[in-house]
């Protein structure tokens, strides 16, 4: 999503996956649908694209930890490991 840009949330009951061929058809690509179960967010169904981008920011995030925690780590073998 593009930073300072006025995102709607598209936020429908669970209860809306009785007819779940629309609710898939309003997932787009950065644009996730989330359902609610009794008035609170529960799930989140996303495009299969943003899901492996958010799972590879994750991994990212995580070696950053493991590398600070273990006192830094080669430039190098950084530019290696993050290369998608």
């Amino acid at each position: 999503m593009l930073q300072g840009s006025v995102v709607k949330k598209n936020i429908r009951p669970i209860s809306d996956l009785r007819n779940y061929s629309q609710v898939l058809q309003e997932v787009t690509n950065e644009q996730p649908v989330f359902l609610t179960e009794n008035g609170k967010g529960k799930y989140a169904v996303i495009d299969i694209t943003d899901y492996d981008k958010l799972k590879a920011s994750l991994e990212i995030v995580e070696r950053l930890k493991e590398a600070e925690t273990n006192g830094g780590i080669d430039i190098e073998a950084a530019k290696e490991g993050f290369r998608l």
